[in-house]
């Protein structure tokens, strides 16, 4: 950040960081770094006793000064590369104060991670004098992985050198051409959380399912967020250190981050930053397979990305800066606004389109009379898999997150003669994000017009009754809370105690082996047997006790303002029925 000193700077007199600041204000460097300004900070770095970083853009423009704790100095984050697959144009010069100038493993992972021009360090004598530098390179090969080359040992003079600049072009014209192109593109991810260590076991399962290598992990309990950092800034500090010493590519909140977090913890750790809402969005992304679910996921992406322009843009205008650059990037903001704005409403009546032959699919459902039963339950319990065990259908099953997003139904005849359809549609999760929620409500709205509810969930998980809990909430925000329910543990063949039931009057089955399967159709059969049937019925304008009689006993499926009165047609068991009955004689309910 401009002008001003960062990390650790406690107990550092104004004096001292007054000189830091002002280089800053130092005319472009060439070479590596002047002399004058070398020597700055050498003697400034010898009176703390801390070592100093100073970031350099290509052009010569110092972009941040960063004091260190001992020995070693925050890497600050500068996004200014044209490319992921180019250098960072962005090269550190950092002190070892009485130390050699031989690298640590921390640099050498800096110098990759960040993908930096160079890193060079300043080996410093006890009056602050710099005896020794060391210079370290990335040099793309042939294969497309990196060497590194360093050159150790040499002359303060060699600082001034144009050399260096010209190795440094053309080790860029080698990334462009080569790096990067290798199959094992492979992010490595480094997770945040300040919630639960299970929820960020759980984010670890999430990164894996997005293709992503998991390098590390950081747990620090906080009662809420840190409005700046998301986990506190002396604890940013130590997770800088961490992304350099696994050389992770990408640190991933288990919670959503402010534009604010985001940025902060970018500047600090010099890695990408997204958070939990991104990565099941990326997921979720991966996985779409229809139309319908395609639509979906993008209407998504972009209600949430939309939230993340004001940030993203604030945050390039601090990188270019100056005069000439405001203007330009608010149409730019306000451009990509409208594009997003006319894009969602698009997406919204395209989806509105096939929800609308949904609901005609759903009405054919309903006048042949076949009853619903719909799968519900957390990712990764066994559904697919068990609509395959009781339909013989092929839907799509593998063990990951998220391995189903579009809805499945299968027409099921048991060998009593009773026949419905079974569904199976997108899985829960903790801190499933809204947007996902909004964007998917025509696919959940299965859950919420189905005739029975089969909550599974996985009989050897120890977190069951914790995920069956946030399979409720789930349920309750879409409104599906009237349904008859039946439990069922799947997995039951990884029981280790074959007694143990977690949930009380659950059915335990295995989808895989069949175990239990018979024992679960005989429920459904007889759940159908006392299940809803439709009716119809006028309530007068001065009897709408009786409407909420209705909602509360059954589920309204239609209604219809007339001048007597609402005609409601709605779905009811007979015990509910019944019970109305009794308290509205007079009112005639006719079965449709």
């Amino acid at each position: 950040m401009a002008n001003k000193v960062n990390g650790n700077i406690d107990g550092i007199r104004k004096s001292l960081l007054d000189r830091l600041e002002a280089l800053y204000d130092l005319p472009p460097q060439h070479g590596i770094i002047s002399l004058e300004a070398a020597g700055e900070i050498a003697d400034i770095s010898s009176q703390i006793n801390r070592e100093i970083s100073v970031y350099i853009h290509r052009n010569g423009t110092i972009k941040d000064v960063s004091i260190g704790v001992d020995d070693s100095a925050p890497l600050s984050a500068i996004q200014d590369r044209r490319s992921d697959m180019r250098l960072s144009r962005i090269r550190c010069i950092h002190t070892h104060p009485n130390g050699s100038s031989r690298f640590s493993g921390a640099d050498i992972s800096a110098l990759k991670a960040l993908k930096l021009d160079a890193m060079v360090a300043l080996a410093l004598t006890d009056s602050g004098k710099i005896y020794e530098i060391s210079v370290a390179m990335l040099e793309p090969d042939e294969s497309g992985d990196f060497n590194i080359n360093t050159f150790e040992a040499l002359s303060p003079l060699e600082l001034e050198s144009d050399k260096w600049l010209d190795e440094i072009k053309r080790n860029d014209s080698l990334f462009g051409a080569s790096i990067y192109e290798t199959e094992d593109n492979i992010e490595r991810a480094f997770l945040i959380g300040i919630d639960s260590e299970v929820s960020l076991e759980e984010l670890e399962a999430l990164c894996e399912s997005a293709g992503a290598q998991c390098v590390g992990m950081a747990f620090q309990k906080r009662a809420k967020p840190d409005s700046s950092t998301f986990i506190g800034s002396g604890r940013a500090n130590m997770l800088a250190q961490e992304v350099q010493n696994t050389a992770a590519t990408l640190i991933i909140a288990d919670d959503e981050l402010s534009n604010v977090q985001r940025l902060n913890l970018e500047r600090i750790c010099g890695a990408r930053v997204i958070d939990r809402t991104t990565l099941i969005l990326d997921i979720f992304a991966q996985r779409a397979k229809s139309r319908e679910g395609k639509l979906q996921v993008e209407l998504a992406q972009l209600a949430y990305s939309a939230g993340m322009l004001v940030g993203r843009y604030d945050a390039l205008s601090r990188l270019a800066g100056g005069i000439g650059t405001r203007g330009p990037g608010e149409t730019k903001l306000e451009s990509d606004r409208r594009k997003i704005r006319t894009r969602i409403s698009k997406l919204k009546k395209q989806l509105e389109t096939l929800e609308s032959q949904r609901e005609l699919q759903r009405k054919s459902r309903t006048e042949n009379e076949l009853p619903v039963a719909a799968l519900v339950g957390y990712t990764n319990v066994g559904k697919s898999l068990m609509l395959n065990r009781i339909s013989g259908a092929d839907a799509y099953e593998k063990d990951e997150l998220f391995a189903t997003l579009d809805t499945m139904s299968r027409r099921v005849e048991l060998e009593n003669g009773t026949e419905f359809i079974l569904i199976d549609s997108v899985g829960f999760i903790r801190k499933l994000p809204t947007q996902l929620i909004e964007a998917f409500h025509s696919t959940l709205e299965e859950a919420v017009q189905a005739d029975i509810l089969l909550l599974v969930s996985d009989a050897s998980d120890e977190q069951i009754l914790e995920k069956r809990e946030v399979v409720n909430d789930v349920l309750r925000q879409i409104g599906a809370t009237t349904q008859p329910r039946i439990e069922v543990l799947n997995k039951a063949d990884l029981l280790e105690n074959n007694d143990e039931i977690k949930i009380p009057g659950a059915i335990k089955v295995s989808a895989k082996t069949g175990e239990g399967i018979d024992v679960l159709l005989q429920k459904i059969s007889e759940e159908i047997g006392k299940a809803q049937r439709k009716y119809q019925v006028l309530v007068s304008y001065d009897n709408y006790s009786l409407l909420n009689e209705l909602r509360l006993g059954g589920r309204i499926i239609a209604e219809e303002h007339t001048h007597e009165g609402t005609m409601v047609e709605f779905k009811i068991d007979s015990v509910q029925l019944e019970r109305i009955k009794s308290r509205y004689p007079e009112i005639n309910f006719e079965a449709v």
